[in-house]
């Protein structure tokens, strides 16, 4: 019974957390909302098991990214969404437009660096963190993040433009 509660407990403190950095990378709430539910559903599974874990958070945190994951490769292959345009991020209630923005221009990146930025900027975990969740090596993860800001860099730009135009109106 108390490993049901430490899990509980856990979703109770972080649950909005971990759904907040999940949508950081897939630009979809309900989707974020899935993964991290299918984690919750994984440790609750073998409570015993998870409770031993040092980083509880950081395990639910890779395991809904793992889902994401799975997600999305199964949809590229089903449907051959590499060659599409991701489609813009709806307002979602209690989200600012530059958040919005924000996430639209994510979504135009591919998942990797759009993965690595997330985590690095989004969760604030340092490289070598994030290298081991996703297992692969930290100059990887450094590749990820600097071609990522290459690209979102004029999508933010772009962002940044319209809203003086808006302020100076």
């Amino acid at each position: 019974m108390a490993d049901e509660e430490t899990v509980r407990e856990l979703y109770e403190g972080c649950y909005r957390r971990l759904v907040g950095q999940v949508f950081a990378v897939c630009g979809n709430r309900g989707e974020a909302e899935d993964a991290v539910q299918e984690a919750f559903v994984r440790a609750v599974e073998k409570p015993r098991r998870f409770a031993q874990i040092d980083n509880q958070e950081a395990w639910l945190r890779t395991v809904a990214l793992n889902v994401l994951r799975s997600r999305y490769r199964r949809a590229t292959r089903f449907h051959g969404l590499l060659s599409r345009q991701p489609a813009p991020v709806t307002t979602t209630t209690g989200m600012s437009a530059d958040r919005v923005a924000l996430v639209d221009a994510l979504r135009q990146l591919p998942y990797e660096q759009r993965e690595a930025i997330a985590l690095h900027h989004i969760v604030d975990l340092p490289i070598r963190e994030i290298a081991a969740q996703l297992g692969v090596a930290e100059g990887t993860i450094k590749a990820r993040l600097t071609r990522g800001r290459a690209r979102l860099a004029p999508l933010v730009h772009e962002f940044a433009d319209d809203a003086e135009e808006v302020n100076h109106v």
